[in-house]
């Protein structure tokens, strides 16, 4: 039986993963908040583990004041930090380490994947960079590393519970004029695409982990709209985004155009590839 530890397990993904793996006769080892500063403990745990998957982080939908920027940026690059230490300082290294980033690292000038891409100027892409430099230090102790690139996560929880409220009260809509792209992954793809990752012992580096159809936030309305038989009238003005969430505003009106090119190009299958086939199967789901 192989081993997984998992950072920020207790999130929405960190919750689907484990349930989906401890299925499959892994075992599932939690690493919590205090074990990261606990160097022993976090060892202890790294000589377990075949497989370490890296998803901590604090939320990246909020208000961004300076402090929350350095939370932002801490407990992601602190955390990898120490877990690529404890990863090195121990005896029998784990196999693999998977570790998350965003495709907030792009730019929106154009449609990117993983070999044609600009990325953008901003807190956001920079802490992405960062992050992902920690984490490929892991390479340097014979760790195959990979690091996936999230788009919006739709699952039964995570952001899509939010954004249903709205819609199920018939005053749902677009942000300002909806044209900004949404890449977004179908919470069973998610799991999956790590299921394969963890079998194909020959890949490493970055992935984008994004449906292969992107949407925009109009596409996106639509979809829920339609789904949910409600209208989709009532557009949500930029400014009042920013009033409540200042810069962090930008991860809901500056979204990215992102293809998954190194998954679709290694045989991974998708299952939801657009929009309105992951939004139907979510809301039957929650029917």
């Amino acid at each position: 039986m192989k081993t997984i530890a998992i950072t920020g397990s207790g999130g929405f993904v960190g919750t689907n993963i484990k349930n989906f793996f401890s299925k499959k006769d892994f075992e599932i080892i939690s690493i919590r908040r205090e074990d990261i500063k606990n160097s022993s403990k976090l060892k202890e745990i790294m000589n377990k583990a075949d497989i370490v998957i890296n998803l901590a982080g604090a939320n990246i939908i909020n208000r961004w004041t300076d402090s929350y920027k350095k939370e932002l940026y801490s407990s992601r690059i602190d955390t990898t930090t120490a877990l690529v230490q404890a990863m090195a300082s121990v005896e029998n290294k784990p196999k693999l380490f998977i570790s998350t980033s965003a495709v907030g690292i792009y730019s929106n000038k154009d449609c990117y994947d993983e070999e044609y891409f600009d990325y953008a100027d901003d807190f956001l892409a920079k802490l992405c960079q960062d992050w992902e430099k920690e984490a490929f230090k892991a390479k340097e102790y014979e760790i195959r590393t990979a690091i996936f690139r999230f788009g919006i996560v739709l699952g039964e929880g995570g952001a899509l519970k939010k954004m249903l409220l709205p819609f199920k009260l018939g005053v749902g809509g677009t942000i300002g004029a909806g044209n900004q792209y949404f890449s977004f992954i179908h919470i069973e793809d998610l799991l999956n695409a790590y299921k394969f990752l963890i079998e194909n012992v020959d890949l490493n580096g970055v992935f984008n982990l994004t449906a292969p159809t992107p949407t925009t936030n109009k596409g996106l309305t639509q979809a829920l709209g339609k789904a949910l038989n409600r209208p989709t009238i009532f557009p949500v003005p930029e400014f009042v985004l920013n009033l409540i969430f200042s810069e962090g505003a930008k991860v809901l009106t500056d979204g990215q155009c992102v293809k998954p090119k190194r998954l679709v190009d290694s045989g991974f299958i998708f299952k939801h590839t657009t929009i309105e086939n992951s939004i139907n199967s979510l809301i039957k789901e929650n029917e």
